[in-house]
Protein backbone atom coordinates (compact mmCIF):
# COMPACT_ATOMS: atom_id res chain seq x y z
CA UNK A 1 0.00 0.00 0.00
CA UNK A 2 3.25 2.47 0.62
CA UNK A 3 4.01 1.84 -3.14
CA UNK A 4 0.51 2.01 -4.20
CA UNK A 5 0.98 5.54 -2.27
CA UNK A 6 4.03 6.40 -3.36
CA UNK A 7 3.46 5.81 -7.29
CA UNK A 8 -0.25 7.08 -7.60
CA UNK A 9 -1.48 8.88 -4.48
CA UNK A 10 -2.59 12.51 -5.62
CA UNK A 11 -0.17 14.58 -3.11
CA UNK A 12 3.05 12.62 -4.27
CA UNK A 13 2.14 12.85 -8.26
CA UNK A 14 1.47 16.60 -7.71
CA UNK A 15 4.46 17.10 -5.99
CA UNK A 16 6.49 15.30 -8.59
CA UNK A 17 4.32 17.62 -11.58
CA UNK A 18 4.87 20.52 -10.20
CA UNK A 19 8.52 19.94 -9.14
CA UNK A 20 8.92 18.84 -12.92
CA UNK A 21 7.68 22.06 -14.00
CA UNK A 22 8.92 24.47 -11.54
CA UNK A 23 12.87 24.21 -11.53
CA UNK A 24 14.10 25.31 -7.88
CA UNK A 25 11.25 26.02 -6.44
CA UNK A 26 11.61 26.07 -2.70
CA UNK A 27 10.63 22.98 -1.35
CA UNK A 28 8.19 24.37 1.57
CA UNK A 29 6.28 26.03 -1.80
CA UNK A 30 6.32 22.42 -3.58
CA UNK A 31 5.23 20.85 -0.64
CA UNK A 32 2.28 23.53 -0.19
CA UNK A 33 1.15 23.56 -3.74
CA UNK A 34 0.82 19.80 -3.93
CA UNK A 35 -1.13 19.65 -1.04
CA UNK A 36 -3.63 22.58 -2.21
CA UNK A 37 -3.77 20.39 -5.90
CA UNK A 38 -4.22 17.09 -3.73
CA UNK A 39 -7.38 18.42 -1.41
CA UNK A 40 -9.39 19.74 -4.42
CA UNK A 41 -8.44 16.09 -6.34
CA UNK A 42 -9.87 14.68 -3.02
CA UNK A 43 -12.91 16.66 -3.80
CA UNK A 44 -13.49 15.63 -6.94
CA UNK A 45 -12.83 11.88 -6.00
CA UNK A 46 -16.08 12.48 -3.63
CA UNK A 47 -18.11 13.68 -6.21
CA UNK A 48 -21.44 11.06 -6.82
CA UNK A 49 -20.42 10.92 -10.68
CA UNK A 50 -16.80 9.72 -9.65
CA UNK A 51 -17.73 7.26 -6.81
CA UNK A 52 -20.27 5.71 -8.84
CA UNK A 53 -17.79 5.18 -11.80
CA UNK A 54 -14.48 3.88 -9.52
CA UNK A 55 -16.56 1.61 -7.53
CA UNK A 56 -18.11 -0.07 -10.24
CA UNK A 57 -14.79 -1.21 -11.14
CA UNK A 58 -13.05 -1.86 -7.61
CA UNK A 59 -13.02 -4.82 -5.72
CA UNK A 60 -15.87 -6.08 -3.73
CA UNK A 61 -15.51 -5.65 -0.42
CA UNK A 62 -12.63 -3.02 -1.10
CA UNK A 63 -12.33 0.36 0.79
CA UNK A 64 -13.04 3.32 -1.35
CA UNK A 65 -9.80 5.12 -0.79
CA UNK A 66 -8.12 2.19 -2.33
CA UNK A 67 -9.92 2.11 -5.14
CA UNK A 68 -8.99 5.77 -5.46
CA UNK A 69 -5.38 5.03 -5.61
CA UNK A 70 -5.58 1.95 -7.97
CA UNK A 71 -8.02 3.99 -10.21
CA UNK A 72 -5.24 6.85 -10.16
CA UNK A 73 -2.73 4.03 -10.74
CA UNK A 74 -4.70 2.18 -13.58
CA UNK A 75 -5.25 5.96 -15.45
CA UNK A 76 -1.63 6.77 -14.57
CA UNK A 77 -2.48 10.18 -12.62
CA UNK A 78 0.75 10.79 -12.46
CA UNK A 79 0.86 11.73 -16.54
CA UNK A 80 -2.05 13.00 -16.74
CA UNK A 81 -0.62 15.52 -14.17
CA UNK A 82 2.74 16.40 -15.95
CA UNK A 83 1.38 16.85 -19.09
CA UNK A 84 -0.86 19.16 -17.24
CA UNK A 85 1.63 21.30 -15.32
CA UNK A 86 3.31 21.64 -18.79
CA UNK A 87 0.69 23.11 -20.65
CA UNK A 88 -0.24 25.59 -17.74
CA UNK A 89 3.44 26.38 -17.46
CA UNK A 90 3.64 27.12 -21.23
CA UNK A 91 0.19 29.08 -22.09
CA UNK A 92 0.38 31.03 -18.66
CA UNK A 93 3.81 32.09 -18.57
CA UNK A 94 6.89 31.75 -15.87
CA UNK A 95 6.27 33.88 -13.31
CA UNK A 96 8.66 33.83 -10.08
CA UNK A 97 6.25 31.02 -8.51
CA UNK A 98 5.89 28.99 -10.91
CA UNK A 99 4.65 25.95 -8.18
CA UNK A 100 2.12 27.78 -6.49
CA UNK A 101 1.06 29.78 -10.50
CA UNK A 102 0.79 26.27 -11.85
CA UNK A 103 -1.25 24.92 -8.91
CA UNK A 104 -3.44 27.63 -8.42
CA UNK A 105 -4.80 27.25 -11.96
CA UNK A 106 -5.38 23.57 -11.47
CA UNK A 107 -7.46 24.35 -8.41
CA UNK A 108 -9.34 26.75 -10.53
CA UNK A 109 -10.32 23.99 -13.04
CA UNK A 110 -11.14 21.34 -10.49
CA UNK A 111 -13.61 23.73 -8.50
CA UNK A 112 -15.79 24.06 -10.85
CA UNK A 113 -19.48 23.40 -9.58
CA UNK A 114 -22.40 21.42 -11.74
CA UNK A 115 -25.14 23.31 -13.49
CA UNK A 116 -28.83 22.19 -13.19
CA UNK A 117 -30.83 21.90 -16.28
CA UNK A 118 -34.57 22.03 -16.41
CA UNK A 119 -36.08 18.94 -17.66
CA UNK A 120 -39.42 19.05 -19.14
CA UNK A 121 -41.66 15.00 -18.68
CA UNK A 122 -44.19 14.94 -20.85
CA UNK A 123 -46.79 12.04 -20.73
CA UNK A 124 -50.72 11.26 -21.45
CA UNK A 125 -52.96 8.56 -19.92
CA UNK A 126 -55.33 6.51 -21.99
CA UNK A 127 -58.28 8.08 -23.09
CA UNK A 128 -56.65 11.09 -21.51
CA UNK A 129 -57.20 14.66 -23.29
CA UNK A 130 -54.51 16.50 -22.18
CA UNK A 131 -50.45 16.36 -21.76
CA UNK A 132 -49.19 16.40 -18.35
CA UNK A 133 -46.25 18.19 -18.37
CA UNK A 134 -44.14 17.68 -15.40
CA UNK A 135 -40.59 19.78 -14.24
CA UNK A 136 -37.83 18.04 -12.69
CA UNK A 137 -33.58 18.71 -12.96
CA UNK A 138 -30.86 17.16 -13.29
CA UNK A 139 -27.04 17.62 -12.81
CA UNK A 140 -25.13 18.46 -15.69
CA UNK A 141 -21.60 17.44 -14.77
CA UNK A 142 -19.68 16.31 -17.86
CA UNK A 143 -21.02 18.34 -20.54
CA UNK A 144 -22.00 21.94 -19.92
CA UNK A 145 -22.76 25.23 -21.86
CA UNK A 146 -20.57 28.17 -22.82
CA UNK A 147 -21.88 30.79 -21.03
CA UNK A 148 -22.74 31.52 -17.09
CA UNK A 149 -24.31 29.46 -15.04
CA UNK A 150 -27.21 30.87 -11.92
CA UNK A 151 -29.12 28.71 -9.51
CA UNK A 152 -32.44 29.10 -8.79
CA UNK A 153 -31.85 32.18 -5.95
CA UNK A 154 -30.00 34.22 -8.60
CA UNK A 155 -26.53 33.21 -7.24
CA UNK A 156 -23.54 32.68 -9.88
CA UNK A 157 -22.51 29.31 -10.32
CA UNK A 158 -20.12 29.24 -12.67
CA UNK A 159 -18.88 32.18 -15.20
CA UNK A 160 -17.95 31.59 -18.79
CA UNK A 161 -14.28 31.99 -17.91
CA UNK A 162 -14.52 29.07 -15.50
CA UNK A 163 -16.00 26.77 -17.91
CA UNK A 164 -13.50 27.52 -20.58
CA UNK A 165 -10.66 26.84 -17.88
CA UNK A 166 -11.95 23.81 -16.67
CA UNK A 167 -12.58 22.42 -20.59
CA UNK A 168 -8.57 23.09 -21.26
CA UNK A 169 -8.03 20.85 -18.36
CA UNK A 170 -7.74 17.01 -18.50
CA UNK A 171 -10.71 17.26 -15.72
CA UNK A 172 -14.75 17.51 -16.57
CA UNK A 173 -16.52 18.97 -18.65
CA UNK A 174 -15.28 17.10 -21.60
CA UNK A 175 -17.88 18.33 -23.90
CA UNK A 176 -19.05 22.00 -24.24
CA UNK A 177 -21.84 23.12 -26.28
CA UNK A 178 -21.34 27.13 -27.52
CA UNK A 179 -22.94 29.35 -30.37
CA UNK A 180 -20.91 31.81 -32.59
CA UNK A 181 -19.63 33.40 -29.06
CA UNK A 182 -16.80 30.90 -28.86
CA UNK A 183 -16.25 30.67 -32.34
CA UNK A 184 -13.52 33.57 -32.38
CA UNK A 185 -10.68 34.74 -30.56
CA UNK A 186 -11.02 31.78 -28.27
CA UNK A 187 -8.59 28.63 -27.52
CA UNK A 188 -10.19 25.41 -26.38
CA UNK A 189 -7.36 22.87 -28.04
CA UNK A 190 -5.21 22.07 -24.91
CA UNK A 191 -7.12 19.05 -24.18
CA UNK A 192 -9.36 19.29 -27.53
CA UNK A 193 -9.07 18.21 -31.29
CA UNK A 194 -12.74 17.48 -32.18
CA UNK A 195 -15.56 20.34 -33.21
CA UNK A 196 -18.95 19.48 -33.83
CA UNK A 197 -20.39 21.85 -36.29
CA UNK A 198 -24.30 21.57 -35.10
CA UNK A 199 -25.01 24.04 -38.37
CA UNK A 200 -22.68 25.16 -40.96
CA UNK A 201 -21.41 28.61 -41.25
CA UNK A 202 -22.66 30.67 -43.69
CA UNK A 203 -19.08 30.95 -45.50
CA UNK A 204 -15.44 29.18 -45.26
CA UNK A 205 -14.22 32.18 -43.24
CA UNK A 206 -16.13 31.06 -39.83
CA UNK A 207 -15.67 27.60 -40.22
CA UNK A 208 -11.69 28.18 -40.40
CA UNK A 209 -12.30 30.43 -37.25
CA UNK A 210 -14.48 28.04 -35.57
CA UNK A 211 -11.78 24.78 -36.13
CA UNK A 212 -8.94 27.37 -35.12
CA UNK A 213 -9.90 27.06 -31.70
CA UNK A 214 -9.00 23.85 -31.60
CA UNK A 215 -5.68 24.18 -34.37
CA UNK A 216 -3.28 25.53 -32.76
CA UNK A 217 0.27 25.56 -31.06
CA UNK A 218 1.18 22.34 -28.96
CA UNK A 219 -2.37 21.41 -29.53
CA UNK A 220 -3.94 18.27 -28.17
CA UNK A 221 -3.65 16.60 -31.20
CA UNK A 222 0.11 17.10 -31.83
CA UNK A 223 0.63 16.17 -27.87
CA UNK A 224 -1.35 12.77 -29.18
CA UNK A 225 1.07 11.90 -31.98
CA UNK A 226 4.47 13.12 -29.94
CA UNK A 227 3.52 10.82 -27.41
CA UNK A 228 2.83 7.82 -29.60
CA UNK A 229 6.08 8.52 -31.39
CA UNK A 230 8.37 9.38 -28.91
CA UNK A 231 7.44 8.18 -25.19
CA UNK A 232 10.18 5.80 -25.12
CA UNK A 233 12.88 9.15 -25.66
CA UNK A 234 12.23 10.92 -22.33
CA UNK A 235 14.97 9.43 -20.76
CA UNK A 236 17.52 10.90 -23.37
CA UNK A 237 16.71 14.31 -22.13
CA UNK A 238 18.75 16.40 -19.27
CA UNK A 239 15.26 18.47 -18.77
CA UNK A 240 13.00 17.22 -15.77
CA UNK A 241 9.81 18.00 -18.04
CA UNK A 242 9.14 14.87 -19.81
CA UNK A 243 6.99 17.48 -22.67
CA UNK A 244 9.55 19.41 -23.08
CA UNK A 245 11.31 16.42 -23.55
CA UNK A 246 9.73 15.07 -25.95
CA UNK A 247 9.34 18.57 -28.20
CA UNK A 248 12.73 18.79 -27.87
CA UNK A 249 13.93 14.86 -29.41
CA UNK A 250 11.28 15.95 -31.99
CA UNK A 251 12.45 19.33 -32.93
CA UNK A 252 16.03 17.67 -33.37
CA UNK A 253 14.52 15.07 -35.61
CA UNK A 254 12.65 17.01 -38.05
CA UNK A 255 13.75 16.80 -41.45
CA UNK A 256 16.52 19.29 -42.63
CA UNK A 257 13.81 20.92 -45.25
CA UNK A 258 10.86 21.05 -42.24
CA UNK A 259 10.30 25.14 -40.89
CA UNK A 260 9.68 25.41 -36.75
CA UNK A 261 5.87 25.13 -37.45
CA UNK A 262 7.05 21.19 -36.77
CA UNK A 263 6.62 19.64 -34.15
CA UNK A 264 4.87 22.66 -32.60
CA UNK A 265 1.87 23.41 -35.08
CA UNK A 266 2.08 20.24 -36.85
CA UNK A 267 3.37 16.77 -36.55
CA UNK A 268 1.18 14.65 -38.45
CA UNK A 269 1.49 10.84 -37.90
CA UNK A 270 0.00 8.34 -39.94
CA UNK A 271 -2.92 6.64 -38.15
CA UNK A 272 -2.42 8.77 -35.03
CA UNK A 273 -4.51 12.36 -33.93
CA UNK A 274 -5.77 14.91 -36.37
CA UNK A 275 -7.97 17.80 -36.36
CA UNK A 276 -11.75 16.01 -36.69
CA UNK A 277 -14.72 17.47 -38.30
CA UNK A 278 -18.13 16.34 -37.50
CA UNK A 279 -21.04 17.40 -39.46
CA UNK A 280 -23.84 15.74 -38.30
CA UNK A 281 -26.04 16.47 -41.16
CA UNK A 282 -29.74 14.43 -42.19
CA UNK A 283 -29.46 12.72 -45.17
CA UNK A 284 -31.20 14.88 -47.94
CA UNK A 285 -30.33 17.82 -46.16
CA UNK A 286 -29.28 21.19 -47.34
CA UNK A 287 -26.10 20.65 -45.05
CA UNK A 288 -25.36 17.57 -47.07
CA UNK A 289 -25.32 19.84 -50.41
CA UNK A 290 -23.41 22.67 -48.44
CA UNK A 291 -20.62 20.87 -46.56
CA UNK A 292 -19.03 19.77 -49.86
CA UNK A 293 -19.09 23.44 -51.79
CA UNK A 294 -17.69 24.49 -48.15
CA UNK A 295 -14.78 22.37 -48.31
CA UNK A 296 -13.99 23.82 -51.28
CA UNK A 297 -14.06 27.28 -50.60
CA UNK A 298 -11.92 26.71 -47.55
CA UNK A 299 -9.24 24.95 -49.18
CA UNK A 300 -9.01 28.34 -51.86
CA UNK A 301 -9.32 30.51 -48.81
CA UNK A 302 -6.18 28.78 -46.81
CA UNK A 303 -4.43 29.84 -50.65
CA UNK A 304 -5.33 33.36 -50.32
CA UNK A 305 -5.22 33.66 -46.83
CA UNK A 306 -3.87 37.62 -46.01
CA UNK A 307 -5.56 39.07 -49.29
CA UNK A 308 -8.10 41.68 -48.72
CA UNK A 309 -11.21 40.71 -49.10
CA UNK A 310 -10.64 37.27 -49.69
CA UNK A 311 -15.09 36.15 -50.08
CA UNK A 312 -15.49 38.15 -52.97
CA UNK A 313 -11.96 36.80 -54.73
CA UNK A 314 -13.06 33.64 -53.68
CA UNK A 315 -16.58 33.70 -55.33
CA UNK A 316 -14.50 35.54 -58.52
CA UNK A 317 -11.91 32.26 -58.93
CA UNK A 318 -15.11 29.46 -58.33
CA UNK A 319 -17.14 31.17 -60.66
CA UNK A 320 -14.52 31.15 -63.63
CA UNK A 321 -12.51 27.91 -62.92
CA UNK A 322 -13.29 24.11 -62.09
CA UNK A 323 -11.55 22.81 -58.56
CA UNK A 324 -8.72 21.54 -60.53
CA UNK A 325 -8.30 24.37 -62.55
CA UNK A 326 -8.24 26.41 -59.19
CA UNK A 327 -5.57 23.66 -57.57
CA UNK A 328 -3.16 23.80 -60.32
CA UNK A 329 -3.02 27.55 -60.30
CA UNK A 330 -2.57 27.44 -56.52
CA UNK A 331 0.71 25.29 -57.35
CA UNK A 332 2.02 28.06 -59.61
CA UNK A 333 0.95 31.41 -57.35
CA UNK A 334 1.35 29.77 -53.82
CA UNK A 335 3.61 31.94 -51.41
CA UNK A 336 4.83 29.95 -48.24
CA UNK A 337 3.88 31.45 -45.53
CA UNK A 338 6.13 29.02 -42.83
CA UNK A 339 8.74 31.00 -40.85
CA UNK A 340 12.28 29.38 -41.63
CA UNK A 341 13.84 26.72 -40.17
CA UNK A 342 16.67 28.16 -37.26
CA UNK A 343 19.45 29.14 -39.17
CA UNK A 344 17.99 28.91 -43.00
CA UNK A 345 17.47 31.56 -44.97
CA UNK A 346 13.83 32.17 -45.60
CA UNK A 347 12.01 31.50 -49.11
Amino acid sequence: MLTLIAIAGPGVAALRALERVAGGAESNVLRNSAAMVAWHLRSLFNLPESIALIRSMAAEGEPYWQSVLRYSLDGCLQSVLDEYAHILKEFRGTPNDTAHEVAREMCKALKLQASSLSVDHFSTDPGATEIVRDRGSMRGKFALRFGDEKADDGTELTRTSQVREAFNSPFWPFVVATTSVGQEGLDFHTYCHAVVHWNLPANPVDLEQREGRVHRYKNHAIRKNLATAYRLSYGSSETLDPWESLFEVAANERDEDASDMVPYWIYPLEGGAKIERHVPALPLSRERERISALKRSLAAYRMVFGQARQEDLLSYLLTRFTEEEVSTYAEILRMDLEPPRSGRRSR
